[in-house]
């Protein structure tokens, strides 16, 4: 239901609908305004306010014709507001109230844009600080691979020299005892035939410790072959 406002020249009231402008006792002149309107219009020239005017007749003095009425001004004195009229008072205030609300609400929204253009940037800081890190991990493991491959090589290169130099020296060894053992074998031949000025016994203890030395030098020379053995096995293992 539309509702309608009723300006008295001072102040506006309202909104009353169209059963209670008629309590109103309104005239043509009665300044009227509702939803819609761009500006305020007399009652007069609204068509559905028409029936709502009430004719008052004039009280009767006498029959003689009356005096011709003096046609009635319009004076309405407005209210003024540090220099400016009610309404322009008001869009004043409105359009100061809504550029400081603009501007509050800018300040808002750029102190907004000015945080979460610190908060990117720390976290693009800290992303690539992180990458540096990952970076450095990488590398580290990198050359620790590096390096364990360098040192697995050096220590094989280590180990095959003091194979071969451990064999060199089992085969110099190897020659020593064999030649030991010829000699040993040949002295023990020569003392079982060999009678002159010894006694049974000590023909016995001289042959025993001669076979005695035999002996030790086969298991020298075997256990010396079983190194050999064992380092060229090794040896084949390493790689080139």
């Amino acid at each position: 239901m539309k509702k309608y406002y009723l300006h008295n020249g001072t102040e506006s009231s309202g909104p009353f609908d169209i059963e209670e402008l008629k309590a109103k006792n309104i005239s043509k002149t009665t300044p009227v305004w509702f939803e819609g309107m761009q500006h305020w219009k007399t009652a007069g020239e609204i068509p559905e306010l028409t029936r709502l005017f009430v004719a008052n007749p004039p009280p009767i003095t006498s029959f003689s014709t009356p005096p011709p009425t003096p046609k009635e001004e319009k004076t309405t004195k407005e209210h003024k507001i540090l220099g400016l009229s009610r309404n322009t008072f008001f869009i004043v205030c409105g359009v100061l109230v809504l550029t400081t609300a603009t501007l509050v609400f800018n300040n808002i929204q750029e102190n907004r844009s000015r945080e979460l253009r610190i908060k990117n940037h720390k976290t693009e800081v800290e992303n690539y600080q992180l990458e540096l890190k990952q970076k450095e991990i990488e590398e580290e493991k990198i050359q620790a691979v590096i390096q364990e491959k360098i040192d697995a090589e050096r220590m094989a290169r280590e180990k095959k020299q003091n194979s071969n130099s451990r064999l060199s020296e089992i085969g110099q060894l190897l020659v020593d005892y064999q030649n030991n053992l010829d000699a040993t074998e040949k002295k023990l031949k020569d003392a079982s035939g060999f009678k002159l000025l010894r006694t049974a016994a000590e023909k016995k203890e001289q042959m025993d410790l001669l076979q005695k030395n035999i002996d030790s030098f086969k298991n020298e020379i075997n256990q010396l072959k079983n190194e050999s053995d064992q380092l060229k096995l090794e040896l084949e293992k390493i790689p080139e």
